[in-house]
């Protein structure tokens, strides 16, 4: 790892080499754009859909279904506010306090022009109660969204049995899948909204996509051209999508030996932690989080200062999400969770990925134990 540390994965992953690759004639001598009718055009627009193609293969939906988007918080707000304002009505939202700021925020603005929203809330390790979702909806609801899997703490939701509860309920479902894609066999199937970011599974920043059940009706974001059979609208980037769609199939292809040796760095790096500083927990179940994260409080610390630490000594890791870098206020996620201002300033977010070996769990411990 060229003598650092990176741990944290979760901001986001280094490009996988098989998507820079397939994406370099796209960034140079093939320039044009799909929407056009001439031959530059035309092999543009065969590169995107053969994108789209492959995207819909791994995911376990139809090519049309695939909505290429700017990323993840994109393809968030086009879930949420296409969802509750199809078809010109303002319909509810419900979602969960632990959601992404993109889910998060998008609720908010809807709730501002008129839209009821419902926050529910969670135990203490940040996991949903079913029951308390299915008690949230009405006849208002336009969407449900809930989170594959928390991106600070690595939690995993229970999305296909609230899935199956929604679609009795008539109201759309969607996910937020942008961190389980690396590591956790994320499909379609039972849901009506699926979000998905390339650089969180070693594609390219600034590209992600939203799928649509055929048939759930959504209200544009974004207004113009109409590309996106009219639910997206804008030049299309062709690179991104091509390298979103590779990296796609490597990560899937790579998930096995990505579980295995991503577990054993963890493993490695809880156990040792856990063994010299028997006070720090780890915030979520070992059974039902991600693979790839170790969100852990270790009381006394102040996780600023151990950061900066961590930093000098080429150890890459953060506090929490990378969307609120620089915010002085605790973490939603945490507070949510029932973490106090206090106990949330001692808490570190440490996410491996497809660069990480079992050997850096070692290195790792032995750089946060000397930070401390």
């Amino acid at each position: 790892m060229g003598g650092m540390v990176y741990a944290d994965h979760a901001a986001t992953t280094p490009m996988r080499p098989e998507a820079l690759e397939a994406m370099e004639p796209f960034l140079a001598e093939e320039h044009g754009n799909p929407s056009g009718v001439h031959a530059v055009s035309r092999r543009a627009k065969n590169a995107l859909e053969e994108a789209r193609e492959r995207v819909a293969a791994v995911l376990g939906c139809r090519p049309l279904e695939v909505v290429f988007t700017g990323g993840g918080t994109e393809a968030d707000n086009l879930a949420l506010k296409g969802a509750a304002l199809a078809r010109g009505k303002r319909g509810g939202v419900v979602t969960v306090a632990t959601e992404h700021e993109a889910v998060l925020e998008s609720a908010g603005f809807l709730e501002r022009i008129g839209c009821p929203v419902t926050i529910v809330a969670v135990d203490s390790y940040g996991r949903v109660d079913p029951d308390a979702v299915a008690a949230a909806i009405d006849a208002d609801t336009a969407v449900v969204s809930v989170m594959w899997a928390n991106n600070e703490t690595g939690v995993l939701q229970p999305v296909q049995q609230l899935a199956d509860l929604v679609a009795e309920t008539g109201a759309a479902f969607h996910s937020d899948a942008v961190q389980a894609v690396a590591s956790e066999p994320v499909r379609f199937a039972g849901l009506d909204l699926l979000s998905v970011s390339a650089h969180k599974f070693g594609g390219p920043k600034g590209v992600g996509a939203l799928v649509v059940r055929e048939g759930v009706p959504l209200e544009p974001v974004v207004h113009g051209g109409g590309q996106e059979l009219g639910r997206r609208s804008g030049t299309h980037n062709v690179a991104g999508a091509v390298g979103l769609a590779v990296a796609l199939e490597v990560a899937a292809a790579d998930r096995k030996r990505f579980r295995r040796d991503v577990g054993e760095a963890r493993r490695r790096f809880e156990e040792i932690l856990l063994d010299k500083i028997p006070e720090a927990r780890v915030n979520a179940p070992t059974d039902g989080r991600l693979v790839q994260h170790s969100h852990v409080r270790i009381p006394g610390i102040r996780n600023e200062t151990v950061l900066i630490r961590l930093d000098m000594g080429s150890v890459a890791a953060s506090a929490g999400s990378a969307c609120q870098s620089g915010a002085s206020s605790p973490s939603h996620v945490l507070t949510a969770m029932g973490f106090s201002p206090e106990a949330s300033r001692e808490c570190l977010r440490f996410s491996f990925g497809w660069t990480t070996r079992p050997a850096d769990g070692e290195e790792l411990a032995s750089a946060l134990l000397t930070a401390i």
